[in-house]
């Protein structure tokens, strides 16, 4: 159930991600996903390591929505940018 949580739980972050960037990003569900589960855990290893904050708590979701959005701007900056 752990793997499907954090699907869904990478999915919202993905979304929240995509809405706040600004600029129009073509990527399909798949990509949304795996951008939100990227920023969520690595969102998790830089907040926990450096002690901001643990598991579970609402920093969390914050800190992972805006490395999914520096993930997003890598990304497009990756594809060619903004069309």
């Amino acid at each position: 159930m752990g793997i499907v949580w954090t699907i869904v739980l990478g999915f919202v972050v993905g979304v929240v991600a995509k809405l706040i960037h600004p600029g129009r990003e073509n990527m399909g569900f798949i990509i949304t996903v795996l951008l939100g589960i990227a920023g969520s855990f690595l969102a998790g290893i830089v907040g926990q390591t450096f002690g901001w904050y643990r598991a579970g708590e609402g920093a969390g979701f914050i800190a992972s929505v805006i490395m999914a959005i520096l993930l997003l701007v890598v990304y497009g900056k990756l594809r060619g940018g903004s069309r």
